[in-house]
């Protein structure tokens, strides 16, 4: 069987580092908002080109101090609008109601998947406060007519990025591919020491980053953090994740508890060391399934500098499809099956048509592709895929 994401794997490629990790946690006697989330909140602020990063419990939690904050500050109100693509993850939209703040969905586009910026200006309100875009599969949805937006009217920039860690995002029209280690234009003139590029996490006014284990980047358990440029709102996460402490038993905000575990710091912090590596990895199985899957009922995504923490297919047939790999073996997923306004929780939205939300949802299948395939799996999948017809599937 091949799994859809096989986690024992990806962790036993750093089990001795971890297993050390994990002892001089349990040795140092301090579990919490200790030295080991204090560094990973350094390396990954580095990482990810921002000057702050502060840890959470997920990613959820994430999104919604990141409103809370803005709300504490009196940049955003309740009962304000927060235009949200109608095809994310749920979470995207319920760190959006939690805080009493409507969501305002926008179709994303068919060929990227990513919300539609020709769509975005038409549905900015006098009510309308920010602009979450969301990183879905691990592609970067920031493009420059967003920003601009953002910038005609003044709204706040937030980026879901639990999909993402590791995405550049191109701030020109060139083609960047990484060679070596290095970043090089499609025409083979290399770059300087560093990237032109800037990652997804430090494109808007803050980001909300998820560890979920299944994430590129992922934790053994929850975890999640914020990244920001701004001091203010940096300090204000950081306190009302801390049950709105600033010190010791001085409460400034009605707070949380929402903290990044001393365990989880520590492990993120190892695997950070091979994120690109490991995203690299998932670019050229990407980049294999691309070239070699060819079947006239299945529809790639496009080629882009995505992570590929999804792999997504379109097809009609995506329940047969689904059948029919696991009957040959392999495991897949639907990302995701219902889409957020057909959900019941939002029974006032089940009657809203979004066509292209709709379809991806209906066809969407997620297949294998992670770092610690072998080339024979990455093959197997290709050929099966290439193979599929209704007479395939057992009866």
């Amino acid at each position: 069987m091949i799994k859809y994401l096989d986690l024992k794997r990806i962790n036993d490629a750093h089990a001795d580092e971890i297993r050390q990790a994990m002892q001089q946690v349990l040795e140092s006697g301090w579990y919490l908002k200790g030295e080991m989330t204090r560094l990973f909140e350094e390396h990954y602020a580095d990482y990810i080109g921002c000057r702050y990063c502060i840890g959470c419990g997920n990613g959820l939690d994430a999104l919604t101090l990141i409103f809370r904050a803005y709300m504490e500050m009196g940049v955003i109100q309740k009962g304000d609008e927060v235009i949200v693509p109608a095809n994310t993850y749920i979470a995207s939209i319920l760190s959006i109601t939690e805080c009493g703040l409507t969501p305002v969905l926008v179709e994303p586009s068919i060929d990227t998947f990513q919300i539609d910026d020709s769509l975005i200006e038409s549905a900015v309100t006098p009510r309308t406060r920010a602009l979450m875009i969301v990183h879905l599969y691990g592609r970067c949805a920031y493009t420059e007519k967003i920003g601009m937006i953002c910038q005609k009217y003044k709204l706040k920039l937030i980026e879901d990025n639990a999909q993402a860690h590791g995405c550049y995002a191109p701030m020109d029209n060139g083609k960047w591919i990484m060679d070596n280690g290095q970043w090089t234009m499609d025409n083979g003139q290399r770059t300087m020491d560093h990237s032109p590029l800037r990652r997804t996490g430090s494109l808007g006014d803050a980001a909300a980053h998820s560890f979920y284990p299944g994430k590129n980047l992922g934790a053994l358990g929850d975890a999640g953090a914020v990244t920001t440029n701004d001091q203010e709102l940096a300090r204000t996460v950081a306190s009302i994740g801390n049950y709105g402490s600033s010190r010791k038993y001085v409460f400034d905000f009605v707070g949380r508890n929402s903290r990044m575990d001393e365990l989880q710091a520590a492990i993120l912090d190892i695997k950070l060391k091979y994120l690109d590596k490991d995203n690299q990895r998932r670019r050229d199985i990407a980049h294999y399934y691309l070239s070699h899957i060819h079947h006239p009922d299945i529809t790639l995504p496009t080629d882009s500098s995505s992570v590929y923490h999804i792999f997504p297919l379109l097809c009609e047939k995506r329940d047969e499809l689904q059948q029919y790999l696991e009957a040959n073996g392999v495991q897949t997923q639907i990302h995701y099956p219902i889409p957020p306004h057909k959900q019941k929780c939002y029974r006032e939205w089940n009657t809203c048509s979004f066509p292209i939300t709709e379809r991806i949802h209906d066809q969407e299948l997620s297949i294998p592709c992670h770092q610690t395939m072998t080339k024979k799996e990455v093959e197997l999948v290709a050929d099966l895929l290439n193979h599929f017809s209704k007479e395939s599937i057992p009866q």
